[in-house]
Order: C-alpha cells, then structure tokens, then sequence
C-alpha cells in the first residue's frame, strides 16, 4: 500500500515523515497491516545488526496474514500479533518496562494507531526524539465527542454518529496529542431534525 500523508491545516495537526534506521541496544517497531510496508522498506537501509535487536509488535485481524510472514521474515529477535489496538498498546507498554536507554521506537501506519502508541512511549519516559513515525494507510479518525467525552474509533465520513451518545458530530481538524484524537462536535445542536448528508471524508 503507497504511503499516505494528511496535508495539515492545523498548526495541531502531527507531521508525519519517514522511518530512518538507528542502530541501537534496543528498539521496538509497532505496525498495522499497512504499516508493515514501512517497517519492511525500512529493513533495506538498517544497519545488519539492527533488526535482530529488535522487537515488532504487528496489529492484524487476519493470523498469519502475508504482511505478519514478510516481518517475521525480517529476522528480528520477537515478532508478535495481536488481534486489537488494545492488546498491542498492552504488549508495548510491556516492553517498554524493560527498555534499555536509548531504545528507539518505530511507529508505522494508521493515525489512530501511531497517536495511542505515542501516548504509550511518553508516559513510559521514552524521549520525543527516540520515537518516529510514519503514517501509511487509511487517512481514518479517532474521534472524541466534546460533549459525552466518549472515543469513536476509524471514523471515514463527515459527519459521524457518536458510537457513545448517539449525536450527530462535525469532526473538526483540531487534533489533541494528549487525547491522541480529533474532536467532534454536535453539528444540529439548535435543530435536532436537521440531517446533513453523510459523506465519504477520511479514507
């Protein structure tokens, strides 16, 4: 899948750029399924005795799915596959108890993903210039409702339907780091029955 980047208009909004090999006692690559591309084009230019150093934690719905075979192919020292974004965060925050200092981080694929794991890695103590990221994939939303507070997950249209409280919301291209989410706000608060048209923004 071709790598795919956001043109920000937002000063909020994260800029995204390419993974860069850096040899290190430690590192640790996150990927879904398109960001395994990334890791897989970074492998070309790392240093031989990067990979075997390092460990890959791989979001997949399907086990044993191509993408999962190429990174295992890899050669590097662990390569798991979790089934949801919950159990890859779970896995990383594992790990990152035992980072050595120094550990680089890898983060590649969709926004959602790469915003959480970064959550992950600075509450773990992990330096911003340890971690990169590259954005590859659906151009999909994390969505929090300003109003009942509750995530909505992978949203392509505009507007959304809260998957919380039901309201329907105007994703706005306001992006919160430390929510690792975009917010949405109720488009009809004044007339309930107004319904705009739902269309395909985010894909």
């Amino acid at each position: 899948m071709s790598q795919s980047e956001p043109e920000p208009r937002f000063l909020s909004r994260p800029v995204y750029g390419n993974l860069l090999a850096r040899d290190a006692l430690m590192s640790i690559m996150i990927a879904d399924a398109a960001g395994a591309d990334a890791i897989t084009s970074l492998s070309k230019s790392a240093p031989p005795a990067l990979l075997c150093k390092t460990h890959i934690i791989h979001l997949t719905s399907t086990v044993g799915s191509e993408g999962a075979s190429a990174l295992k192919g890899l050669g590097p020292e662990s390569c798991e596959e979790f089934p949801t974004t919950e159990a890859v965060l779970d896995r990383f925050d594992q790990l990152l108890g035992s980072a050595r200092m120094g550990t680089q981080v890898y983060l590649a694929g969709s926004e959602g993903l790469i915003g959480r794991a970064m959550q992950v890695a600075l509450n773990a103590g992990i330096e911003a210039g340890a971690i990169q990221c590259e954005h590859r994939g659906s151009l999909a939303r994390r969505v929090q409702c300003v109003h009942c507070k509750g995530f909505t997950e992978n949203v392509t249209t505009q507007p959304v339907t809260c998957s919380h409280c039901g309201l329907l919301l105007l994703v706005r291209d306001h992006y919160s780091r430390r929510l690792a989410a975009f917010q949405g706000v109720c488009i009809n608060a004044e007339d309930r029955s107004e319904m705009p048209q739902t269309e395909e923004a985010f894909l």
